[in-house]
Parts: structure tokens; sequence; C-alpha cells
């Protein structure tokens, strides 16, 4: 495929469009030599008995202004980038715009995000133009897999509740933001046993949230023992790993015992990208105070 954007595809795009332009010009021209085609002034086509379409030289004004918008785009293309590869006489180009413009949104950010880098979560949490910039920035980038209200979905962790993968410390929820985070639980399948077994140990972790389950869960916790590396011998998960705790009720990607079986034979993965190409160390501080302030929101947060 990158073969296909060489620079003889750049020639191609130049020249099509020089043509297209050119080719406007010429239609001009052709359009204003057309002689008279009949003595009313014509062109001898006649539709429903009498509608004639006349010859009727164009308008001067139309002429100049069709004339002055192909000089504009010649002038254009030189200025700018659009003939083919050319990157045009200012070397303008949307990225370094979009550069310029951030660098200068920065700036003038720059003093306020500095106060906001000297205080804690916690001071910042109670501080209503923190937590305004903090929301926007959350909907900018976190709304579109989180919610706009933080609440997740299937799949999303809920950032408004106390359950955590990872940790819910300031200081872990922005190196969740930073670094991004990458959840991945194999097939145990194999390691369990055939389907009964898979039955038993769904039924087993169903209890262990004191779900609704079925007799046979008292045959899964031996078998249990195969995921007990990651979330522990009580199921309580192990955030160092990012194991979910199985005791609370909280299922991520659904629950019941078809939705842990599920699990179970076919593992899954989980990725959140990095943001730390994306935003600052000092946004990500804002951010990150915000997230925790969801599920922190005590009496003095809630004036």
């Amino acid at each position: 495929m990158s073969d296909f954007f060489s620079q003889g595809w750049s020639i191609y795009i130049g020249a099509v469009t020089l043509l297209g332009l050119l080719a406007c010009l010429v239609l001009l021209f052709i359009a204003s030599r057309r002689e008279v085609m009949a003595a009313d002034n014509s062109t001898g086509h006649v539709w429903d008995e009498d509608l004639r379409e006349l010859n009727n030289p164009l308008p001067m004004w139309w002429v100049v202004m069709f004339v002055l918008t192909v000089v504009f785009s010649l002038a254009y293309l030189f200025l700018y980038p659009g003939f083919g590869s050319n990157a045009g006489s200012l070397g303008w180009t949307s990225l370094g715009q979009y550069e310029q413009e951030q660098r200068a949104a920065q700036a003038e950010m720059a003093p306020l995000y500095a106060r906001f880098a000297a205080l804690p979560a916690d001071t910042l949490a109670a501080e209503p133009q923190a937590m305004a910039i903090g929301e926007r920035l959350f909907i900018n980038n976190c709304a579109a897999c989180h919610g706009s209200d933080a609440r997740g979905s299937k799949g999303f962790p809920n950032l408004t509740d106390a359950d955590w993968l990872h940790g819910g410390t300031p200081e872990k929820i922005e190196e969740t933001i930073a670094e991004g985070r990458q959840g991945m639980m194999p097939p145990m399948a194999a390691a369990i046993g055939g389907p009964q077994e898979i039955h038993e140990v769904a039924q087993y972790v169903l209890s262990l949230s004191g779900s609704a389950h079925d007799s046979t869960a008292q045959f899964g916790k031996p078998r249990f023992m195969a995921c007990a590396a990651c979330h522990g011998i009580d199921g309580k998960g192990n955030q160092a790993l990012g194991a979910p705790n199985l005791t609370d009720k909280v299922w991520l990607h659904g629950w019941g015992e078809e939705a842990i079986t599920a699990m179970i034979n076919n593992g899954k993965l989980n990725v959140m990208p990095a943001q730390k190409e994306r935003l600052s160390k000092e946004q990500i501080h804002v951010l990150a105070s915000y997230v925790w302030s969801l599920s922190n929101r005590g009496p003095a947060l809630a004036q």
C-alpha cells in the first residue's frame, strides 16, 4: 500500500488538479464563442412545444468572477499544500497549525496548571475551577469509553464506585492515565477440566459474592485453585496484577453463569491506551484528581 503513495502519485494528483482548472477556463472560452444557431437567438432546442433554449452571452460580472475564482485557486495552490506533495511557499500544514494553537493554549494555561500541580488531589477536588477543567478533560479524552457520567458500561469500568482493578489512590489513577493498562485473563478451561467442572467453578464464583448459585458450587472450590494465583484463594483479587475482586458483585464483563463460563473458556484482553502523549503531566494530575473525586465525594466535597 505504501508504494501507492509515491512521487508518481503526487505528480498524478498535481496534473489532475492543474488540468481541472485549465478545463474550467477552456469551458468558459467555448461557451463564450457559441454562435447563434437560429434567427431568434436560440440554440434550436425546443421543449414542450414553446420552451426555447436561448443563446444569450454570459453576464460579464459572472465571467469576471469565474476567472477570479480560477486565479484564486492557482494562488492558493502556490501558497498552501494541495498541488500533489508540494508543501506550498508558506510551509503551512494543518498539523503545524494545530501544534501552534496547542502551544498557545498551554502557555495561557501554564500559570493555572502550575498552581494546580502543587496541590494534592483532595484539595483539588474541592476547587470548582480545577474540577471544571478536569471534567472537560474527562469528556474530551475518557468519556468515549467510560461514559459522560463516568459510570462505564460492559467492559468499561465504572469510575464512580469504590471498585478499582489497579488501585484507587490519586497516584495510581495518575499512573493508569499516563501509562495505560493492559488486562489479560488467559483461557482457563484446559486447567479446570470439562464442561461439568467449568460449571462447578462458575457456580463457586457466583457463591463468592453471595449471588444465586446451586449445590455444585462446593465442588468448584478445589478447582478454583487454578484461578487463585491471580484472584487469590479468597477470590478478593490482586490490584498489583489488575485481577478483579470476585466477591463484591461488581461484574465488568457481565453477570451470571453464562458470562463467567465465557470468561473461563475464552479469556479476555482489555486495553486502556496511555494518555501521556496526549496530555501534559499537569493535565493528568488535574484529570486524576477529578476521577478520584467521583468516588470520594465526602461531606466536604459535596458542598
